[in-house]
């Protein structure tokens, strides 16, 4: 590794350092939104039980999301976008 690299990767993590302690700000944060289980459910009509079974969770997991106990992650967190952003897409998709 060049000397120039190196210098600049060790600058970066001295700022990462100060931001974590609170010394600094970050120069930009991203928020990223996500849908609200419990609103996406009721604005498509479903049932726990049925959207649970729509995005292939537990009962106990969606009532975890619905009372922001948990979060959906990954591919339940794509999906239920989705579903929020697109429902008749998604349910046409879904139950074929």
């Amino acid at each position: 590794m060049d000397k120039e690299l190196f210098d600049d990767l060790l600058q970066s993590l001295s700022e990462a350092k100060e931001i974590a302690q609170g010394k600094r700000k970050a120069s930009r944060r991203i928020q990223i939104e996500q849908p609200d289980p419990k609103a996406v459910r009721e604005r498509i009509g479903l049932s726990q039980s049925e959207f649970a079974r729509l995005m292939r969770v537990s009962i106990k997991t969606l009532q975890n999301w619905e009372q922001h106990r948990r979060n959906p992650t990954g591919p339940a967190a794509a999906l239920l976008k989705i579903v929020s952003n697109a429902p008749e897409v998604a349910l046409k998709s879904l139950h074929a």
